[in-house]
């Protein structure tokens, strides 16, 4: 909505009390104009339209300091007591209607739309247009914050924006409460704006973020969207126009259990890369093999139990409704009671997965399988970040929470897009090779989760590589970006994962010897101080120069100048002595 229409929209609230203020000074002054009065020589006088403008202006709002431009006559004087009275009236009445506007609901959300659409037009870095800020929004945000990437909200809950308002976050972040289901909210977040880099669909609605990815698929085009969505269905229907990314957290947990089973040391190299930097990394068993019981049959519990499967485990399964399926074993109950749990077989069970859709009955399975078998292993699912506290002090061996699975994968994707045809490529190497490079890791960051960045060999990225490499210098090899540009005999503590070449020539785990060329991606993992050293070379021509050949130039112009003309006068001499 413009400021034209809130304009309109307050005018048409603040008619009749303008009206009436206006009739009021309209009778007053035409009084004044026509009751006659006496000047200083005791002639009759009239005053002009000015004069009772002027008068009644400062007069009829109680603030009167005076009678102009001579004494008034006990007529003038009567007739401003009136006007007085009627104005006063007329004030109140008008101020009244002025807090009631204020009050409104649909001029303040006006008011609010508007300064909203001003904020996100104002924006001049990179940003992303989050719908949603409920649990995993908010983890979203708190790690878009995290890495210095600004982000817009849209939330169709008044509560959660305000609950926004509270976080300390390092940028002023501009939230509406909206319905982002609907295109003209999604076009006032700015998903056409020249900074705008994606959009996130986090909403407890998997219509909504189905709305939104078709939005953005035919509004922009050009900008990818990330979808969560937790049916089937949907996900098929995002899949079927193509929609960037769509994270399924319980297919995303079936398929991390699958791999915590199949090969660790490629799981753990997952995890690695996914967490948020700077954490720690967790230490974690994996899972045994044997007999498990998964309690709940839904969509959670189906990937769970497709995990074991694929991995040939014997499952027995738990819920309140079993379906009519032969092909596994079902017992009829929820998991709380230690009858349930032994006609399961959890005399003969390694493990059990508390998977239904409410907390306390998670951690009522959990409590009561530990304790009829201590050491048992213990999947929890949690389904509320509010309980956090409750399952950090049960300690379960793995908790899934889907707000955090869906968050660090959004993040991860958000911050190296190159990550995803990495991991893709990754999982078809063999244990071996997830080993080694998980040692690579741990030997340069311990057990710390690195930052992941992606290069882009660019003026905008890598003015240094790309300035050079157009002229006679031709490519340079990719060991320039791992050396120290302080000591150029260390090396950064960081790892090149991938490069990528157009669409088509991707490159894993590339050597350092490999030939970087303009429009060249290539995806690093390393420490924050190897990230910043890094930038130094690939902005500044004089450090690439050292990085390379040892040699540090002049930084300066003039000292670069004064070095060239050393350089030059040295060669006419050799060339005069030959």
């Amino acid at each position: 909505m413009t400021g034209e229409s809130i304009l309109i929209l307050a005018l048409r609230r603040l008619r009749t009390p303008l009206l009436i203020l206006i009739t009021v000074y309209a009778i007053g002054i035409m009084g004044l104009v026509l009751i006659p009065g006496v000047d200083a020589e005791g002639r009759p006088a009239h005053l002009s339209y000015f004069h009772a403008f002027y008068f009644l202006t400062y007069t009829a709002s109680t603030i009167g300091f005076g009678e102009i431009p001579y004494a008034f006559t006990d007529t003038q004087r009567l007739w401003v007591s009136v006007v007085i009275f009627l104005a006063v009236i007329g004030w109140a009445y008008t101020l009244a209607a002025f807090l009631a506007l204020a009050r409104d609901r649909s001029f303040r959300l006006a008011v609010t739309t508007t300064v909203f659409g001003r904020r996100v037009r104002a924006l001049g870095e990179p940003f992303y247009v989050v719908c949603g800020y409920g649990e995993t929004g908010a983890l979203v945000c708190e790690g878009l914050d995290r890495v210095g990437i600004r982000f817009v909200v849209l939330d169709i809950d008044p509560a959660r924006i305000d609950e926004l308002d509270l976080h300390t976050y390092h940028g002023d972040v501009a939230a509406l409460v909206a319905d982002a289901k609907l295109p003209e909210n999604l076009l006032r977040a700015g998903i056409t704006h020249p900074s705008c880099r994606g959009a996130i669909a986090l909403t407890n609605d998997d219509e909504a973020n189905l709305a939104v990815a078709i939005t953005m698929k035919l509004v922009s085009p050009r900008i990818p969207v990330l979808c969560r969505a937790t049916r089937r269905g949907i996900v098929a229907n995002m899949a079927s126009f193509d929609t960037d990314h769509i994270i399924n957290p319980f297919q995303a947990f079936g398929a991390h259990l699958w791999s915590a089973l199949h090969a660790p040391a490629m799981h753990r190299l997952t995890l690695r890369v996914t967490s948020l930097p700077g954490t720690g990394m967790p230490e974690r068993t994996p899972p045994p093999r044997g007999h498990w019981i998964v309690c709940g049959y839904g969509r959670f519990g189906r990937e769970v139990v497709g995990s074991f499967l694929r991995e040939g485990l014997s499952v027995t399964i738990i819920d309140p409704e079993p379906p009519a399926d032969e092909r596994h074993r079902f017992v009829r109950g929820l998991g709380t009671e230690a009858r349930t749990l032994m006609e399961a077989g959890l005399a003969q069970a390694v493990g059990v997965v508390a998977g239904t859709d409410d907390d306390v009955n998670n951690l009522s399975i959990a409590m009561t399988a530990r304790a009829e078998k201590p050491g048992l292993f213990v999947v929890a699912r949690q389904n509320l970040q509010a309980n956090r506290i409750l399952f950090d002090k049960f300690g379960a061996d793995v908790t899934m929470v889907s707000a955090r699975i869906i968050a660090l994968e959004s993040l991860a994707r958000i911050r190296a897009p190159l990550l995803a045809p990495f991991l893709s490529l990754s999982a078809a190497q063999t244990e071996g090779w997830a080993a080694a490079l998980e040692g690579e890791f741990q030997r340069i960051l311990g057990d710390v989760v690195p930052m992941v960045w992606q290069v882009s060999i660019d003026h905008a990225n890598a003015p240094a590589l790309v300035d050079l490499s157009g002229g006679a210098r031709g490519a340079w090899p990719l060991d320039v970006l791992l050396r120290d540009p302080s000591s150029r005999h260390e090396r950064l503590a960081c790892v090149a994962l991938l490069c990528a070449r157009g669409h088509a020539e991707v490159s894993l785990l590339p050597a350092a010897g490999s030939d970087l060329a303009p429009g060249d991606a290539i995806l690093f993992a390393g420490t924050p101080a190897a990230r910043s050293r890094q930038e130094l070379t690939l902005r500044n021509t004089n450090v690439l120069k050292y990085v390379e050949t040892g040699i540090e130039a002049p930084g300066g112009y003039v000292w670069q100048w004064l070095d060239l003309s050393r350089a030059r006068r040295a060669g006419l001499e050799r060339s005069s002595d030959s």
